[in-house]
């Protein structure tokens, strides 16, 4: 590869909410590329505990001392976001072995859709059984999930879950 070539990742997922192991994803990312824009998909199929706006406000916050990496919303396909975005590399976090399943199909699928490549990268193993789903159903029930989260992402997970209670 070139010494001056440019490479853009783009690192997709719904983020509902970002998790210490996205951000350790990211953190990690923005050493290795020239710009990582993780962007927040919105899917008409899905029920969000956050809007859109406020999982993409969340990340900015976290991200505001990285001046690599960038934040953007998207709807509809993930390599049509990275196209847009000019993103060299999709790239994604691995936890286990049933994400390298998942991600080895979309891999394959993005490639031959959108001629883009995954880049892949391991969660630290102490974020390796952590996903947004699994930290909104214990918060659900009460479980301290302040761990597994960055304290302004748990300020507002509390808020949204407490304000979801008094419904």
């Amino acid at each position: 590869m070139p010494e001056n070539k440019y490479v853009r990742a783009l690192f997709p997922g719904s983020f509902d909410p970002i998790t210490n192991g996205h951000l350790d994803v990211i953190r990690r990312a923005s050493v290795m590329f020239d710009e990582v824009i993780v962007a927040v998909g919105d899917s008409p199929k899905k029920e969000y505990l956050f809007t859109g706006q406020e999982r993409l406000e969340m990340i900015h916050e976290l991200v505001a001392d990285m001046p690599e990496v960038k934040e953007v919303r998207f709807v509809g396909l993930t390599v049509e976001c990275a196209q847009r975005e000019k993103a060299q590399v999709i790239l994604r976090g691995l936890r286990n072995l049933a994400d390298v399943q998942y991600e080895f199909q979309l891999a394959l699928t993005n490639r031959a859709i959108g001629g883009i490549e995954t880049v892949f990268i391991m969660t630290g193993e102490k974020y390796g059984f952590t996903t947004s789903t699994l930290i909104r159903e214990v918060g659900r029930y009460g479980g301290d999930v302040s761990g597994l989260v960055p304290p302004n992402v748990f300020e507002r997970l509390k808020e949204k879950l407490s304000a979801e209670k008094g419904l």
